[in-house]
């Protein structure tokens, strides 16, 4: 299983839709399954995540976040990982909104 704990992402492509940017961090802490995360920066100016790591360190979570215009925002997002040549983590995120339009979308990070 991957291990998350202590790691930070940063996203290097999102759906116009979406709202994180390269200037928005993830600080992943983990413990057995369980993933959680702070988040902010770019458009969101606070955001937490908790989501199930499986074993093949794919994540099932869930996110809220407040966002630039003071609006709470709530979405389901997938993640699948990919290891780099360098040792990183690349997960590619598929993501919806379960607030405000409902849209869907596509998302890249990787570690830091």
């Amino acid at each position: 299983m991957i291990n998350y704990n202590n790691k930070i992402f940063k996203p290097v492509s999102n759906t116009e839709n979406g709202e994180t940017s390269s200037e928005t961090a993830f600080h992943y802490k983990q413990n057995g399954s369980i993933l959680t995360s702070e988040y902010s920066g770019g458009k969101i100016i606070s955001g937490h995540l908790i989501g199930l790591v499986n074993d093949e360190g794919e994540i099932e979570m869930r996110y809220h976040q407040v966002n630039e215009k003071g609006e709470l925002m709530t979405g389901i997002c997938t993640s699948k990982p990919e290891i780099l040549e360098n040792g990183k983590i690349r997960l590619h995120e598929t993501w919806q909104w379960t607030s405000g339009d409902l849209s869907k979308g596509n998302s890249v990070l990787e570690e830091q």
